[in-house]
C-alpha cells in the first residue's frame, strides 16, 4: 500500500514555481527485499527503487526517466488477493522503458487490467518543449484512463481523490507546504514535505477504509489510518520527493528504511535536467 500527493502546473506563472511537486510513501513489509533508488545499470536514464521479491523482481512503485517519463503506483485495498495475478510493479517499469506516451500506455493497460490485483497508476510525460501531461487509470474504477487537469491530487489505496480521512488530512498538510514552496529554499521545502509523509496521526473513525478493507484491515486499522503507517513488521519504508522546476531541473530525494529497523534511515538525492 502507498500514498501519493502531487501538484502539477505545466506553465507556472512564476519563474520560482515548480511544474511538479510530488510526495509519496511506499508501505510494505519490512522484510520484502528491494533496492534503493538509483539509475538503472543497463538503462541509466531511468531512476527508481526496485522490488527484488522473487517472482516480482524488477518491478517498481515509483520512477522517473531523464526523458521525462514518470510512473507511480498504489495498490487498491481489497480483502482478498488473487495469488496468481501478475506483479503490479511491472506496470511502472514497462511504462518507463516504453516509447508510448502516457495516455496511450494507460489505454493499453486498461485492456489488461483484469490480469492484476487492484491498482492505481499515474503515468506522466514531462516535457520542457511541450506541455506536461499527467494521466490516471485504476482497474477498480472507470474503464478508460483520464488526462488530469493541472491541480493538486491525492491518491491512496482507493481510487484517485477518494476522500479517506487520512488522504484528506495529508493532502491539506501537503497543500499548506506547497503554498509556501516559492518562498522556501529547496532543502527546506523537501524537509517540510518529508514531515508531511511521516505524520503518524491516525484519522479515525473512517468507515470508508473499514468498508473497503473489511477483515483484512481491521488488525492494523489504528496504524493504517495515518499518512505514515508504522506497524511491527509492516509500514512506511520509503519516502520520496520529486521536484521539477520551470526549467526542467529534477530533484529526486529518497529516504529509505535500513535493515528493517525503523530507527535507521538513509537519504539520497539525485539531480538532473530533463532531456528536451
Amino acid at each position: 500500500m502507498c500514498i501519493i500527493f502531487f501538484k502539477f502546473d505545466p506553465r507556472p506563472v512564476s519563474k520560482n514555481a515548480y511544474r511538479l511537486i510530488l510526495a509519496a510513501n511506499r508501505d510494505e513489509f519490512y522484510h520484502r527485499p528491494s533496492k534503493l533508488a538509483d539509475f538503472w545499470g543497463d538503462n541509466n536514464d531511468i531512476l527508481s527503487g526496485l522490488d527484488m521479491e522473487e517472482g516480482k523482481a524488477g518491478g517498481t512503485w515509483l520512477g522517473i526517466s531523464t526523458r521525462g517519463k514518470l510512473g507511480a503506483l498504489t495498490n487498491y485495498l481489497q480483502p482478498r488477493q488473487e495469488p496468481y495475478a501478475r506483479g503490479r510493479g511491472e506496470l511502472v517499469t514497462h511504462f518507463l522503458t516504453s516509447d508510448m506516451d502516457s495516455l496511450s500506455y494507460l489505454k493499453k493497460v486498461s485492456t489488461e487490467g483484469h490480469l492484476y490485483n487492484g491498482f492505481n497508476l499515474i503515468a506522466a510525460d514531462l516535457s520542457t518543449a511541450k506541455e506536461d501531461v499527467v494521466c490516471y487509470y485504476g482497474n477498480r474504477g472507470e474503464p478508460e484512463p483520464i488526462v488530469l487537469t493541472p491541480g493538486t491530487y491525492g491518491l491512496s489505496n482507493a481510487l484517485l481523490e477518494t476522500p479517506w480521512k487520512k488522504l484528506c488530512f495529508g493532502k491539506q498538510l501537503f497543500m499548506e507546504v506547497v503554498e509556501q514552496s516559492e518562498a522556501l529554499p529547496k532543502d527546506t521545502l523537501i524537509t517540510h514535505l518529508l514531515d508531511v509523509l511521516n505524520n503518524e496521526e491516525a484519522q479515525l473513525p473512517d468507515p470508508a477504509i473499514e468498508d473497503q478493507g473489511r477483515e483484512y484491515v481491521q488488525p492494523i486499522l489504528s496504524k493504517y489510518a495515518a499518512v505514515c503507517v508504522r506497524c511491527a513488521t509492516y509500514g512506511t519504508r520509503t519516502n520520496t520527493i520529486i521536484l521539477v522546476d520551470a526549467d526542467g531541473h529534477v530533484t529526486f530525494t529518497e529516504r529509505s528504511l535500513l535493515n528493517k529497523d525503523t530507527s535507521h534511515w538513509e537519504t539520497n538525492t539525485y539531480e538532473f535536467t530533463l532531456q528536451s
